[in-house]
């Protein structure tokens, strides 16, 4: 299997929130994306270096109930109170060419496959069926792409780069053994203490952490 970094998602109250924290903290202003009409989300989105993108991702107010749990935890009533006192490191997305190895072989539910397209791109994510974040979202979402350019090269590119997504684990060992069952290990740095994730940035500001 080939496991890449694809893309990661700051959660925000709204998008309007998200921009104008992120234009802070990276000196630029990330432009508006799409909707998502089987979540009744949208998001912002630009490059983050070697062929992956940040997403700022937010419930869209004008969509309707989508009928099931929303992805990523945005339904959760400890998520939205953290992401509405500040936009925040929400989860990271794995790219890979072979996601029902990854699945087969994973030590814990990734939860159930969901398709989705836009245009004539489609997607093949894992989303647990009440919208929780495995780990939470410690262990990322598994994306598999169909043929074609991935996503971020149609994308602006506003110098901010990726350079480490970071897991505190009360039990590093514990989970690093799944990162490693899960093949993805190499993609993340994890470190001791209470449970949480960043990602660090370079960007115009300079070196920036999200959490």
């Amino acid at each position: 299997m080939h496991n890449k970094i694809d893309h990661f998602a700051i959660g925000a109250d709204t998008l309007e929130h998200g921009q104008a924290a992120l234009e802070t903290l990276l000196g630029v202003t990330v432009p508006r994306g799409g909707k998502h009409d089987a979540m009744s989300t949208h998001n912002c989105v630009m490059q983050s270096g070697n062929e992956s993108f940040l997403e700022i991702l937010s419930i869209d107010p004008d969509a309707p109930d989508p009928g099931r749990a929303r992805w990523f935890s945005l339904d959760e009533a400890a998520t939205r109170d953290r992401i509405t006192d500040r936009p925040g490191a929400l989860c990271w997305v794995v790219g890979t060419d072979n996601l029902d190895a990854v699945i087969e072989n994973s030590p814990v539910d990734l939860g159930e496959v969901v398709d989705f397209a836009r245009g004539d791109r489609t997607w093949r994510l894992t989303v647990p069926r009440d919208g929780h974040l495995p780990e939470g979202g410690l262990l990322p979402a598994f994306i598999e792409w169909s043929p074609g350019p991935h996503p971020s090269t149609g994308q602006q590119d506003l110098g901010v780069t990726l350079t480490s997504v970071v897991l505190t684990h009360p039990e590093p060992e514990k989970l690093t053994a799944m990162l490693k069952a899960l093949q993805v290990d190499h993609l993340a740095r994890v470190e001791e203490g209470a449970a949480s994730l960043a990602f660090e940035l370079n960007s115009p500001n300079g070196p920036v952490r999200i959490d």
